[in-house]
Parts: structure tokens; C-alpha cells; sequence
């Protein structure tokens, strides 16, 4: 009943109050990016939504577009700022979002929406958690974040969208306040973010570099058909 009727009321009214109590939170964090990083403020993103459906996601800038001689984007490391570093902390970079679950493409709660590159590999088991909207918090975001292995993610994940109530959004709701507070699992151990879950699998040998490289092509492919930014 909850989620079928209720669920997406309480993401729009949820969502806009969130909206019109903090925007001066958005002004001065954008004046800040402005300054610090340059143009342009919004990041946005290409992920898998509801049924493998891809749309824009949108966060703040918390990187620089430092490239190499040849062009190409420098590593996270290379890119990443102390100012970016206490936007990802906070997760306030995470804020425009808000966005996404007002146009419908996320929701408050879920299972939080990876990139093209990292779909491309689930298992069918692993795709069942794309039945559902993507959220801005998740049963996973409380275990552990991206400082616990992709398969148990996943399993939280699965286990979240096997029992969809208002009490657990609330419960998942109420422990992402003191775990953004406590700062925790930001970014995955001795990582500057998280390990795409192709390059886990890779580096664990469990899948080929062969498979691997396909799948790259694969993820890219997805993203043309679409008409979407590249990861």
C-alpha cells in the first residue's frame, strides 16, 4: 500500500520542503563551487534508473577538470580538492538530487543509482534491484556505504526491495542523518571514492580483461543509444 501510493507523495512534498527551507544552503554552496572549482557548479551524470531506464543525475561539482597532456581526465586523486573533499564529506554535494526525485527520476529511499559501466556487469539476480526508483539514501548507505564489497551492497539492496515500508524509510531516513553527521564510509578504503564495480571484479579475477573490455564497450554503447553524457 505504502509503496504504491504513498511512497512518491512523500518523495515530491519531502523533497520541496527540503527545497525551500535550504536554498540558501544552495546559494552559498554554489557561490563557493563558483569560486573554488569554476563552471560549471551542477555535475551531471548518466545512470541506470527504474527498469534500466537512463536519465541525468545531478550533484554539485566537487572535482576539477584537470586533464592530462593527451586530454584525458586526471585520476580522482589528481582532481579531487580539500573544498571537494568536505562537499563528499557532508554529502552535501549530493543536494541538487532533489531534482531527480521531483522529475521522478529517484526516490528518497532505495538503492542508490550506480553508473552505466557498473550496470552493465550485474547478474539477473543483481538487476532486480533496478525494479524500483533509485534513492538519494539506501538500506546499503547505512551498512557500510561504499566502504563495504559490491556483493553486499547488493544484498542489501535486494533485501530492501523485498520489503518496502514507510517505518524502514523512516528507520534509513533517521540513520543517514548520524551517519552523514559521523562522516563515515565516504569513500572506499585507501580509495579517493569508490571502486567501479567492473574494476572490483576485474581486480578480483572474476571476470576476464576480455569480458571486461566488452562490457566497457557495452556501457558506452548504452550511453549513444541514449544520447546521454559519458560516464
Amino acid at each position: 500500500m505504502y509503496e504504491r501510493y504513498f511512497k512518491r507523495p512523500f518523495d515530491v512534498i519531502s523533497s520541496l520542503l527540503v527545497l525551500l527551507m535550504g536554498w540558501p544552503v544552495f546559494l552559498i554552496l554554489a557561490l563557493l563551487i563558483r569560486m573554488k572549482l569554476g563552471a560549471p557548479i551542477i555535475f551531471s551524470q548518466a545512470r541506470p534508473g527504474k527498469d534500466g531506464k537512463l536519465f541525468q543525475l545531478y550533484k554539485f561539482r566537487s572535482m576539477t577538470d584537470a586533464r592530462g597532456k593527451d586530454g584525458t581526465l586526471l585520476p580522482d586523486a589528481d582532481r579531487m580538492t580539500d573544498f571537494g573533499r568536505k562537499l563528499r564529506a557532508t554529502s552535501l554535494d549530493e543536494l541538487p538530487e532533489l531534482i531527480n526525485i521531483l522529475k521522478g527520476d529517484m526516490s528518497v529511499v532505495g538503492p542508490r543509482p550506480q553508473l552505466v559501466r557498473d550496470m552493465v556487469f550485474f547478474t539477473p539476480e543483481e538487476m532486480k534491484r533496478q525494479s524500483v526508483l533509485p534513492g538519494l539514501t539506501g538500506l546499503a548507505q547505512i551498512s557500510g556505504r561504499n566502504n563495504i564489497d559490491w556483493k553486499e551492497r547488493f544484498r542489501y539492496d535486494l533485501q530492501y526491495i523485498q520489503h518496502i515500508t514507510f517505518a524502514e524509510d523512516m528507520r534509513i531516513i533517521y540513520r543517514t542523518i548520524f551517519k552523514v553527521g559521523a562522516q563515515e564510509d565516504i569513500a572506499t578504503e585507501g580509495m579517493e571514492t569508490s571502486e567501479d564495480y567492473g574494476d572490483w571484479l576485474l581486480r578480483r579475477n572474476q571476470v576476464t580483461q576480455e569480458s571486461y573490455d566488452d562490457k566497457q564497450k557495452m556501457a558506452e554503447m548504452l550511453l549513444v543509444q541514449a544520447g546521454l553524457k559519458r560516464d
